[in-house]
């Protein structure tokens, strides 16, 4: 199952950017095709797998395995709602009830596996439950839109911050201050730490960016900072503990590094999009560019070959890894400065994204057909 989110996540993204650069859809359809139908999914999938690890428990049941798929669906329904306007109110109410429900679930199944972990969960684990409330806020945004007509500009900025920033920002913190350090074949005995001290103040960011950005412009600037400082101090601990590896041409860790650095970038564009110097679609397209893609690309690179072949690491795993860690420097810039570019308001920067997701895609291609 992941190795099919995975790949349905590179075309959402793939699909995401060739319609915002042919502007064949809205900006808000393609933002929907990128995140509901494919980085939501796949985080829910990647919670299944790093969950039993954080709480050394048992894997998934069957049921909780489904709700990655039932996700994905929900997604697809709210990016066809987008592109088909008879249907936008009747899809949009569907997928978000859906949405819900299997954002509840999932809910649920964290928290039952933080009961049921042996001895005290992983600190990273309360880092997944913040991301999952924050999801659940960000739907119930969406369903007040309806009864808070004259609040409906608002809402929706809470929806986007909440999903942004809270779901995918908070989720890809929790995992890269363990999974770099894996990455780097170096254990960080401080993630922990960092983790337990750092979930209280990028949550109360969190939550501050998303009602300062619908209701209160000076909030927002608060919750940014305490972001930023929440981003650099994970960044400047990299920078003592790894540094052959962060500035490695090879490898997953640099694409993590570069994502982290993305996401410093987002905060600052934030505060741009919040003195309205910066359009919301560009500020959207360039947190895709600038950060997810360097993301989900350096996590791919480390943790696909697990997926496709789960077991004893063999030397197929180290080679699987090797191919897709290629050039990843090279890569990671490029999106950055794709992200960079879009922001400034040069929609076609986004091309470079294309070019170097393309030549990610080859990379995939040939790692499934050596498997």
């Amino acid at each position: 199952m992941l190795p099919l989110l995975v790949a349905c996540a590179f075309a959402a993204f793939a699909a995401a950017i060739a319609l915002a650069l042919s502007g064949a859809a809205s900006p808000a359809a393609a933002a929907h095709i990128a995140f509901a139908s494919g980085v939501l999914p796949l985080i829910f999938g990647a919670m299944l797998h790093f969950v039993p690890v954080l709480t050394r428990g048992r894997p998934p049941s069957a049921r909780a395995q489904k709700i990655p798929l039932a996700m994905l669906g929900a997604g697809l329904l709210a990016a066809v709602a987008f592109l088909l306007p008879a249907f936008f109110q009747t899809g949009i109410r569907l997928a978000v009830l859906a949405g819900l429900t299997f954002s509840l679930s999932m809910l649920v199944w964290v928290l039952r596996c933080g009961r049921a972990a042996l001895g005290a969960p992983h600190p990273g684990l309360a880092w997944y439950l913040a991301a999952l409330g924050c999801l659940v806020l960000a739907l119930l945004a969406v369903l007040a839109m309806d009864g808070f007509p004259e609040q409906r500009a608002a809402l929706r900025l809470a929806h986007l911050h909440l999903n942004l920033l809270g779901f995918v920002g908070l989720t890809a913190l929790g995992t890269l201050a363990v999974l770099l350090p894996t990455a780097a074949g170096q254990a960080d005995p401080a993630a922990a730490g960092w983790l337990r001290r750092m979930l209280p103040p990028a949550a109360s960011g969190v939550l501050l960016c998303a009602a300062g950005a619908a209701w209160w412009a000076p909030l927002a600037y608060l919750g940014a900072l305490l972001l930023f400082l929440t981003v650099a101090r994970l960044g400047t601990a990299w920078l003592r503990r790894f540094p052959h590896a962060l500035f490695a041409a090879h490898g997953a860790a640099p694409s993590l590094a570069l994502a982290l650095a993305g996401l410093m970038t987002l905060l600052f564009l934030g505060a741009l999009h919040g003195g309205k110097r910066l359009s919301g679609a560009d500020a959207v397209l360039a947190f895709l560019s600038a950060f997810l893609l360097p993301l989900v690309s350096g996590a791919a690179s480390q943790l696909l070959p697990l997926w496709l072949k789960p077991g004893v690491q063999s030397d197929w795993h180290r080679a699987a890894r090797a191919t897709l860690g290629r050039f990843a420097v090279l890569r990671g810039l490029t999106f950055f400065a794709a992200g960079w570019l879009v922001a400034l308001g040069w929609r076609p920067g986004a091309w470079l994204a294309a070019a170097a997701l393309a030549l990610f895609a080859g990379q995939l291609l040939r790692v499934a057909l050596r498997r």
